[in-house]
């Protein structure tokens, strides 16, 4: 098990890169031990090093931290990535969702969401290396946060699972002109019935909505839109 997590800050703006750094002095466990400032810099730090974890910008003067984010994976899948960035459009997200990336968080960054980001990480990382098997609420903490762990652990239908709940409520929240369940199904790897299922769930908790939208020919189609209240 490691007792420090080696992290390697990859950001443009200097600026900010020492910003993450004083923030991340503050927080046990953590050790940083590098910044790149292009994707040049970041291939050859991750090629040599492979850091446990990555703090990631997305706009760079040579490539997109997408770009960067496909290159760990290839090159060094072990390490993990947090996208730290001001990045709202949903390619980008859809990348980062879809690329396994562990958190995304919207500058500007206070040092409490920062901590709480690192500290979930941290917690998350020590469960999976702790043993072989798991209990089941230790795998929910794998792929939810904290405030989610709290929202997961109370009474579900029968026929919800908890954990493919977190995930559909989470791919929503990347689909800014939302999704059909035939669309979520594919992506997400379940059947469109299922898809529907967890869809409308969300519905009925006014987590998310429903509109119709109408093509040229057919049938119009119902699209589920995460309610960002």
């Amino acid at each position: 098990m490691h007792d420090i997590i080696e992290v390697l800050i990859i950001e443009d703006d200097k600026r900010i890169a020492r910003i993450h750094q004083k923030f991340l002095e503050k927080i046990e466990g953590f050790q940083n031990v590098g910044i790149a400032y292009n994707a040049e810099e970041a291939f050859e730090w991750i090629d040599s090093f492979h850091p446990h974890l990555v703090l990631l910008d997305v706009y760079f003067p040579d490539k997109l931290g997408t770009d960067i984010l496909e290159y760990i994976k290839i090159n060094s899948p072990e390490t993990d990535t947090i996208f730290i960035t001001a990045a709202s459009e949903t390619e980008i997200l859809k990348k980062a969702f879809h690329g396994g990336v562990v958190d995304y968080l919207l500058k500007p960054l206070t040092f409490d969401k920062f901590k709480e980001s690192l500290e979930s990480y941290r917690s998350k990382r020590l469960l999976l290396e702790k043993n072989a098997h798991l209990e089941e609420h230790e795998i929910k903490e794998i792929w939810t946060s904290t405030k989610d762990m709290q929202r997961l652990d109370e009474l579900t239908p029968k026929g919800i699972d908890a954990i493919t709940k977190s995930k559909v409520y989470q791919y929503l929240g990347t689909c800014t002109k939302g999704v059909t369940a035939e669309m979520l199904g594919k992506d997400l790897g379940i059947s469109r019935s299922t898809a529907r299922r967890y869809l409308e769930h969300l519905v009925a908790e006014n987590k998310a909505y429903t509109d119709l939208i109408y093509g040229t020919v057919g049938r119009p189609e119902r699209r589920y839109i995460l309610n960002k209240e």
